[in-house]
């Protein structure tokens, strides 16, 4: 997929974290070397267009080293052993892929993922992404904001709720042929929620494809939510008026919530949420309300009762 933008590589022939990471330093300090020897109005006006639209993300710390984000995976569509997951999902084909997006849509869309991708300024965000389990990895991916892709479809006066569909295909998804949940997941988001500009669809991780056990072709990360909020293999998305059925609220409804922002004064029966660790750490750190992004998303939610599991 994408082989204009993420040539397809061996696992072995990943970037270094260490070299990715010195390589975007040299790039930024290049480009500021450049900018300053520019006259002081074009610096100026050149600096501006950097910083606009500015996108305030809270600091996280070290990045996960890509075999750990890759190598400790929740998939139950393929087991519930974190560290086999990639093992099953290696077999999953994501060519051909498509993304039907309909519903409450003036202009419903259905586009081959080799040419969704083509269409998108593709970017890098950096966000933590953290478990209802108690974990959490710091992750660099690759991808659009979820509201670019909308937008091409025209949201109705009716659309208030987005509801993101996964594969369906137990022959490979091994998982799926036992009804643990109810196939195939879905997720949901209202709808600005999902026109939040960090609402991400991401196709990469450290500047290459996303591999099949990260959610291949492409996936939802929705940072200041639990990690299940976040969609791998993402086939359909419907804008609806009425919230949707998900699967696993559906499923375990006293620990799982339509909602689901991070909170850690809100544990759930199998979970504590005040502290966390992440995944290459050994040391535990305190759970932050809507996982450090309460600047940008606090307002959301200014009506709700946060003592409640939503």
């Amino acid at each position: 997929m994408a082989k204009t933008l993420y040539p397809k590589v061996n696992s072995s022939e990943i970037t270094d974290e260490s070299i990715w990471l010195s390589r975007r330093a040299f790039i930024k300090t290049t480009l500021s070397t450049a900018l300053i020897s520019t006259s002081g109005s074009l610096l100026s006006k050149e600096l501006n267009a950097l910083k606009s639209p500015v996108l305030r993300l809270p600091k996280h710390g070290s990045l996960t080293k890509y075999k750990d984000i890759t190598r400790y995976n929740n998939y139950y569509e393929f087991t519930s052993d974190k560290k086999l997951v990639h093992h099953y999902a290696k077999e999953l084909k994501t060519e051909p892929w498509t993304i039907t997006i309909n519903g409450e849509v003036e202009k419903p869309l259905t586009f081959d993922i080799d040419k969704l991708l083509g269409m998108m300024s593709i970017e890098e965000r950096i966000y933590s992404l953290r478990c209802v389990e108690g974990w959490s990895m710091v992750i660099p991916w690759n991808g659009f904001p979820l509201a670019q892709l909308l937008k091409m479809a025209k949201p109705t006066s009716k659309a208030k709720y987005v509801k993101f569909t996964s594969l369906l295909d137990p022959e490979v998804m091994i998982g799926q042929r036992r009804p643990i949940l109810n196939w195939p997941y879905t997720e949901g988001l209202r709808i600005d929620e999902a026109m939040h500009p960090l609402t991400f669809l991401a196709s990469g991780i450290y500047g290459k494809d996303i591999l099949p056990q990260n959610g291949a072709p492409i996936r939802l990360v929705v940072p200041w939510k639990y990690g299940y909020k976040s969609l791998k293999a993402i086939t359909h998305i419907t804008l609806l008026e009425k919230q949707p059925k998900t699967t696993w609220v559906d499923a375990n409804p006293d620990n799982y919530g339509f909602y689901s922002n991070v909170n850690p004064k809100v544990s759930t029966p199998m979970w504590n949420q005040r502290k966390e660790v992440k995944i290459g750490e050994v040391r535990k750190k305190r759970t932050q309300l809507y996982n450090g992004y309460g600047e940008q998303v606090a307002h959301l939610y200014k009506d709700m009762d946060l003592t409640k599991f939503y």
